[in-house]
């Protein structure tokens, strides 16, 4: 088997009564690689986070995971750790405990850190002694990573970890994510931030009803053939207007009115790749400063949008 492949599923189907929750998905995630996954409400990401962890197995298709079969009978092999739907934890025992008792619980286990390097990873030192049942949402996703990196987990299953994080508890959870990948263990992670899965996935899979839309490397969603809305900020917003307007396969969305008074230095503008390009090199020419240039919506959620909407409006 080629275990340079962290999780390998061909043709997975999972039905709940007269749900189907997967509808015959293909997936794969190299080791190393920190993948994403995304879908509206409903999609069947949970339901494939929870075969990958083992709390459920598919009712058609193949799933291998660290180089092994899992399925009936086969349970997920050692090195798999996460969470879905929330970090299980115990809201009477402080952050510390309920780490040590995890320990107790799995004796057999082989720890890579201990309780107390497990919360200074996930920045919670300062509230080791803590009860839980204080802790805001984004302290429990941390502790929950915390209890999921205990074992030095090969592949990490997590669902929606960056639920209820502050900048710095962000910043600290895409460290460690980093990191851990950077070590070599796989990172599936599903998340409804797109400027999270932006910054740490090499690749993502999209999910609509059940199905596979899209799965691959985020630069393929960021084709260069296709429109997007650009936000362009300039200290003379009428003279950047006016060059956009003469430029070819520039088309101004919205933005001060040249007749008029500008009240914003921002102005809108739709294209492709290589007329933006173009238009920066004209505005550049000139003499006009650029102050910013972004999509006003980012490629992946552009992307997201539109083929999960096709997807839905098939589905009807």
């Amino acid at each position: 088997m080629d275990t340079t492949i962290a999780v390998r599923g061909h043709g997975i189907t999972k039905v709940f009564g007269d749900v189907v929750a997967l509808d015959h998905v293909d997936v794969n995630v190299a080791q190393g690689q920190i993948h994403g996954l995304v879908g509206p409400n409903g999609a069947g990401k949970t339901t494939l986070l929870g075969l990958l962890l083992g709390l459920a197995v598919a009712d058609e298709g193949s799933l291998e995971i660290l180089g092994a079969p899992v399925g009936r009978g086969l349970a997920a092999p050692d090195g798999v750790s996460g969470f879905v739907d929330g970090p299980g934890l115990y809201p009477t025992l402080t952050a510390k405990q309920n780490l040590a008792t995890l320990v107790t619980l799995r004796p057999g286990d082989a720890l890579a850190a201990d309780v107390d390097e497990a919360l200074e990873q996930v920045g919670l030192t300062h509230v080791a002694d803590a009860k839980v049942r204080g802790f805001s949402l984004g302290m429990r996703q941390r502790l929950g990573l915390a209890a999921a990196l205990l074992t030095g987990p090969r592949l990490l299953v997590l669902d929606e970890p960056s639920n209820g994080l502050d900048p710095a508890g962000k910043k600290q959870v895409h460290g460690v994510l980093s990191r851990l990948a950077a070590e070599g263990a796989t990172v599936v992670l599903s998340s409804h931030r797109m400027d999270d899965l932006e910054m740490l996935c090499s690749e993502v899979t999209i999910l609509a009803a059940g199905r596979v839309v899209f799965s691959g490397p985020l630069k393929k969603l960021s084709d260069e053939n296709r429109e997007l809305d650009y936000r362009l900020r300039a200290p003379d917003p009428s003279a950047a207007r006016a060059v956009a307007v003469e430029t070819p396969g520039i088309t101004v969305i919205e933005g001060p009115d040249p007749a008029a008074r500008p009240d914003t230095d921002v102005i809108v503008v739709r294209a492709r790749v290589a007329a933006l390009d173009e238009l920066v090199a004209r505005i550049v020419r000139a003499g006009i400063a650029v102050r910013e240039l972004a999509p006003v919506v980012s490629p992946l959620e552009a992307a997201f949008l539109a083929l999960t909407e096709t997807e839905q409006e098939a589905g009807r």
